[in-house]
């Protein structure tokens, strides 16, 4: 039997354990990244374990969510990175040379390699052929020290592209048809293979558009074949030596295929709040607009821009909307101002921010209040603009320009013809804001700068074999970790000082939660279907250990904060029958009984003690997450284990 293309990866990298649906598996990790909303507290696991140097062949510290320095928080931090970056093997990428998945992408991304990142987005390298996964800042940090990535080994999911897109349908349109399809759960647990004869369409940028987004449905990651687009993009970006053939076998198998057509596609939309909540664009005509914002990681390649550009080129946008451009890295913004695009943007009103992720996170240009904001990003969870009671669509680039020249949602096909867009056949090449790490010689003798925002990693606490706690915060379906703990710019500077940022836990579902679970000194939380999607964000599950909850039990989990949920030392457990979600209520005492025997066996009883009803609940931990569990995090059992 034929593998896919990720089997051929996973089998190249396999540490240990078999490839078999639902097993675990350990895979050799080539390349990180990082970012700075989440790359301190990484550095600081990483700094714990005591080794001198990454033992990746690549690790990149990007510096690209926290870049408004509103105060000293964020260049401390900022500090602190390229201190330890230069003093421990790692390449450093200063403010503003852009967004760690685009500049991945141009300058570090190899087809056939292993990337984990500790942003939820990383799988965005599969557009050029990479396994490359979103992880929590504990596994990027033992993945720098050489230990190995763990993960479930995955279904795998074919996606077949046919036709070839009609004028003013895009890859983000594709994005969103496969939420429509899936749902923002229909993913979990598979890698997402995107194939057929419609691929050869596609540039890199338009194949990571669709990878970047496979982590909204859910998915392990996504992944493109390796083939001659692929390297007539490195050969551009002037690696053509990285470039490496990879396809699935003609006898590959599929747990499923789904086909689209693109010649089919219309212009899609997703409206508040949540990704998967898809329309046709056309059915929303006439909706008023205040905000566009045209960026991100899903959308700010040189080709998105060069689109923008060519569309806004001798127009002004309406009165009534504010225009943002967020270019994905210096070089996008570099090339757009030699050939003359940024003119053209600038002249239509647009602002131009930072190349950096920006309003994508909440850090800065939020909507108006009450706002209809239409974004070409990938997320549009209630609040995550900062804006609480904003109404934030998902668009592509050309439906983006459509709605900030008329002032409300329109089909961009009413634009009338779309400019033809050249390609340059080489881009610009400078990497002077990468800055390499020093030698070991002299690595030795370096300080490590730290300012006094950062905060020690929180107490872990080994699992006891009995628990018994309040349920201080019930929550229901697809709550994500923007819920359990906000971005944003007045949070953001506090990621690498945990006792401050708990005050704003699970602000947005209930704002006496941290109080009330300080005061209880341990305690449960009980969620819905999806608990914890979104975000890689090791904070929604530190801050929640730092306040004292032990347990969540849900109805089901997003892969990677379960993951984060077990490293940080908190025990995730399911209901047997998700009916069993309403016999608890928020307030109940609630204790288990045998926790490491029902580790073992796959099956606890919850007992509420407030009403006397017994809950059988399950797990299914291997035996290294039990260990972990037991060492009270993946740091403590790390330790034990070097």
């Amino acid at each position: 039997m034929g593998l896919t293309i990720a089997q051929k990866i996973i089998k190249a990298h396999l540490i240990s354990g078999e490839m078999t649906v639902g097993s675990e598996i350990a895979l050799r990790i080539d390349q990180t990244l990082t970012q700075d909303a989440t790359g301190t507290m990484a550095y600081l696991e990483f700094e714990s374990m005591g080794i001198d140097r990454v033992r990746t062949e690549k690790s990149v510290a990007y510096i690209d969510h926290n870049t408004l320095q509103s105060g000293f928080e964020n260049a401390d931090d900022h500090r602190f990175i390229q201190s330890i970056a230069k003093k421990h093997g790692i390449y450093f990428s200063r403010p503003g040379n852009g967004i760690c998945h685009q500049v991945h992408l141009e300058r570090f991304g190899i087809p056939g390699k292993t990337l984990i990142g500790s942003d939820s987005h990383t799988p965005t390298g599969g557009g050029i052929g990479m396994l490359a996964f979103g992880a929590g800042g504990l596994d990027v940090a033992v993945a720098m020290g050489g230990g190995a990535y763990y993960i479930t080994m995955p279904k795998m999911i074919k996606v077949n592209l046919t036709g070839k897109f009609r004028p003013f349908v895009t890859a983000k349109d594709v994005s969103l048809e496969i939420l429509r399809i899936l749902s923002v759960k229909g993913g979990v647990g598979s890698i997402i293979e995107w194939g057929g004869e419609g691929i050869a369409t596609l540039s890199v940028p338009e194949r990571a558009t669709i990878t970047n987004m496979g982590t909204e449905l859910g998915a392990t990651t996504s992944i493109f074949p390796s083939d001659e687009v692929t390297r007539d993009f490195l050969r551009a970006e002037g690696r053509e030596e990285d470039y490496v053939p990879l396809c699935s076998d003609p006898d590959a198998v599929y747990d499923r295929v789904i086909d689209i057509d693109l010649s089919a596609l219309k212009p899609l939309i997703a409206c508040p709040h949540s990704p998967d909540n898809v329309v046709t664009v056309e059915s929303l005509k006439g909706t008023r607009v205040d905000q566009v914002c045209i960026g991100s990681c899903t959308n700010s390649s040189l080709l998105d821009m060069l689109k923008v550009a060519a569309l806004l080129k001798g127009k002004t946008i309406s009165p009534s909307v504010s225009l943002s451009i967020s270019p994905g890295s210096k070089q996008v913004l570099s090339m757009l101002s030699e050939c003359g695009a940024l003119t053209d943007i600038l002249a239509s009103g647009a602002r131009v921010l930072e190349c950096a992720c920006g309003p994508c996170i909440g850090m800065g240009f939020s909507p108006n209040s009450g706002g209809v904001s239409l974004r070409t990003f990938n997320r549009n969870f209630e609040g995550r603009s900062g804006t609480a009671d904003a109404k934030v669509y998902l668009i592509s680039p050309e439906t983006a320009v459509a709605a900030a020249l008329t002032g409300e949602i329109t089909d961009p096909i009413l634009l009338g013809e779309m400019p033809a867009i050249e390609m340059p056949k080489a881009f610009r090449i400078d990497d002077s804001a990468v800055i390499p790490p020093a030698p070991l010689e002299e690595a030795k003798d370096l300080e490590i700068l730290r300012g006094p925002n950062i905060k020690k990693f929180p107490d872990c606490y080994p699992q006891k074999d009995s628990l018994r706690a309040e349920l201080v915060l019930k929550v229901g379906d697809n709550i994500t970790t923007d819920h359990i703990m906000p971005a944003g710019a007045k949070i953001l500077p506090y990621r690498s000082n945990i006792p401050y940022l708990s005050q704003f836990c699970f602000g947005v579902c209930d704002k006496t939660f941290p109080e009330r679970a300080k005061a209880a000194g341990q305690s449960i939380v009980v969620g819905g279907s999806n608990y914890g999607q979104g975000s890689s964000r090791e904070h929604a599950a530190l801050v929640p250990l730092y306040l004292g909850v032990r347990a969540v039990i849900t109805k089901s989990f997003a892969r990677i904060h379960v993951a984060n949920l077990i490293n940080a030392g908190i025990m995730p457990l399911t209901f047997a029958d998700p009916a069993d979600y309403d016999k608890v209520s928020q307030g109940d005492v609630l204790s288990i009984d045998g926790v490491w025997a029902g580790m073992d066996s796959g099956s606890m009883t919850l007992c509420n003690e407030t009403t006397g009803e017994k809950i059988p609940v399950v797990c299914a931990f291997t035996e290294r997450q039990k260990e972990i569990l037991k060492s009270g995090s993946l740091l403590a059992y790390t330790g034990k284990q070097l």
